[in-house]
């Protein structure tokens, strides 16, 4: 019988963003096969990783993720690691609906830990009058009908949430869900 195995998502922040932390996806899968990961899938270049491990401790993944682009790359990532049942409750729990063609106008942040000190008033002084958001547990969802790229609440969200965070737009996090499967 064979060891069990726990399926996870890591995504990581900050990578392959203007030429800093460049982790090419190819060479990371390589890297966590060689450190015992199995299944590993990625999607696209932001740093998006669907992969099963026999530890199933959130932060002793993490931490193992980081200090491996660290000791190859020379530069300590940040990942966010979700089981892929708290994944799947992120995308039931979305309040806003949008059909494919909308899928880059809603985001996904995924927050280190769910938010204690979030600075409503000013979220709401800085959002557009098109703009929605939403806070459920750990996750900070932004619709952005007018673009997310001028959106200065997406510019400014983690810090007026107060917890470190890595967004994904609809698309992306849909295609995430998918390399579960």
């Amino acid at each position: 019988m064979g060891e069990f195995m726990k399926k996870w998502i890591a995504l990581f922040r900050g990578i392959n963003v203007g030429g800093k932390n460049k982790l090419p996806m190819k060479e990371l899968k390589t890297q966590m096969q060689n450190a015992g990961f199995e299944n590993v899938k990625t999607y696209i270049q932001s740093g998006n990783v669907v992969f099963e491990s026999k530890k199933t401790d959130v932060n002793i993944v993490s931490q193992q993720l980081s200090e491996l682009v660290e000791n190859s790359h020379g530069f300590l990532p940040k990942v966010i690691i979700l089981s892929v049942d708290k994944f799947s409750r992120a995308i039931k729990n979305c309040p806003f609906k949008v059909d494919i063609e909308q899928g880059n106008l809603l985001h996904y942040f995924f927050l280190e830990h769910a938010p204690k000190n979030v600075d409503f008033a000013r979220i709401d002084a800085i959002k557009t009058a098109s703009e929605e958001w939403r806070i459920i547990d750990d996750v900070f969802y932004l619709y952005t009908p007018d673009g997310f790229g001028r959106s200065q609440l997406a510019i400014k969200a983690e810090k007026l949430i107060g917890e470190a965070a890595t967004a994904r737009n609809w698309r992306s996090v849909s295609k995430i869900f998918e390399l579960t499967k």
